[in-house]
């Protein structure tokens, strides 16, 4: 489960992502309730804030991949997290003195927003330059373990913190937490690195990339696959929340715990990911008809309890899908190609959670939030089946359902040239 922590590089980058996630889920805590205090408790405002994070990610993101292929995905990392440490500090400086006002947050929020463009496709890519082909899905696994261990742990913390010494210093807390990003990066040994041939300086770059996932039948349908279940998926939080106080009645403590309840499935799923060899594309299929299955029985709970039960197999399902998704992706393209395809695989992973957030809302709004779930477990379910379908058709590709694991199975007619691992 752990085999990658045996290569020193990548104990080194684990250890400062451990630490540093925590901060950056503390921090987020704190600059939602920034927003908050400076907006007078503003829901447009916090909304604004969320948007223009996301927002360089829509505008810059594939420009962002075409830069990771031709440079040093270290030093990029080394420069991204040391840009975001200052921006943790700078706005922490001003919350603790006193001097913050909303549109100061705007802006950071931006900031950080623009500088993400790169680090997320140079963070993604630079796992398999040191843990090569064979460990990386199980670092990519460890990374979401370690991501998921974050979102648990980092809000708790956070809400203390902020009730007891306020939200700036939680900001100065995370810019501390850099450092030890920071100083793995700096300590590793870069002879072992299996560094990939930067691709060369030329014009269209960008569109290099997406007429290559466009290419590829196998990319172009799980991406397809990826939005549906995003515009729900990436927006569950906020049905959760719909679902507790709205269905069951029950207050802030019940919704933590519920979504305490989906971290800790997700946690799981990201540990038991770790074990596989190798993605399977019906791993992929498996973990999102999953996802979609439970969120239509966490529609039909009949009470609280079960609600929260459902829950962590949500968790599961989700992780099983996202980290068999990532690696297929990075280890099924041309290794010059991979900052590129990744960005735009970042792109659609993260930039349709605003899009979706809309759309779930009025969805609960009109149909009650057992709806909102519902639906979106619903289209889940039957935009697997039909990418199923269709990757049987253009890959050649037999797919059938069965009652006992895998429960999705994927078997090759014929050999695809360029298609990803079955």
């Amino acid at each position: 489960m752990f085999r990658s922590l045996a290569i020193r590089n990548y104990r080194l980058f684990a250890m400062g992502q451990l630490v540093s996630n925590t901060g950056t889920w503390m921090q987020r805590v704190a600059q939602d309730w920034l927003v908050l205090q400076l907006s007078g408790g503003s829901g447009m405002a916090l909304g604004l804030t969320t948007a223009l994070q996301f927002l360089p990610m829509l505008l810059f993101g594939l420009w962002g991949g075409a830069l990771v292929d031709r440079l040093s995905k270290r030093g990029l990392l080394i420069a991204t997290q040391a840009a975001m440490g200052v921006l943790a500090a700078g706005l922490g400086v001003l919350a603790t003195a006193g001097l913050a006002e909303v549109w100061h947050v705007y802006v950071f929020a931006f900031a950080l927003g623009v500088v993400t463009v790169v680090d997320n496709p140079a963070r993604q890519t630079f796992v398999v330059e040191m843990v090569g082909d064979r460990d990386l899905p199980n670092a990519v696994a460890l990374n979401s373990a370690s991501f998921q261990f974050g979102r648990v742990a980092g809000p708790a913390v956070a809400g203390l913190l902020i009730a007891a010494i306020g939200s700036g210093p939680v900001f100065l807390i995370n810019a501390a937490s850099f450092l030890a990003v920071l100083g793995g990066l700096w300590l590793m040994r870069p002879a072992e690195l299996q560094v990939t041939e930067p691709a060369p300086r030329a014009k269209g770059q960008t569109l290099a990339g997406v007429r290559y996932v466009l290419g590829r039948p196998d990319l172009a349908l799980l991406l397809l696959m990826t939005v549906f279940v995003q515009i729900f998926g990436a927006n569950v939080q906020n049905q959760i929340a719909l679902m507790a106080n709205n269905v069951f009645r029950t207050g802030a403590a019940a919704f933590g715990s519920a979504a305490t309840a989906l971290a800790v499935g997700a946690l799981a799923g990201a540990l038991v990911a770790a074990r596989r060899e190798r993605p399977r594309l019906r791993i992929v299929l498996t973990g999102a008809l999953a996802f979609g299955a439970t969120q239509i029985a966490a529609a039909a709970a009949p009470g609280y309890l079960a609600f929260v039960a459902v829950l962590v197999p949500m968790g599961v399902a989700f992780m099983t899908f996202t980290t068999s998704l990532n690696a297929t992706f990075q280890l099924s393209v041309d290794p010059q190609m991979r900052g590129r395809v990744m960005a735009i695989y970042m792109l659609v992973f993260l930039g349709v959670a605003p899009i979706g957030a809309p759309i779930v809302g009025f969805l609960a709004d009109a149909f009650g939030p057992r709806a909102s779930f519902a639906v979106g477990g619903a289209v889940s379910v039957v935009v697997v089946l039909v990418v199923a379908a269709l990757l049987a058709r253009k890959l050649g590709v037999r797919v059938r359902l069965a009652r006992r694991r895998p429960f999705v199975r994927v078997g090759a007619r014929e050999a695809v040239p360029g298609a990803g691992p079955g």
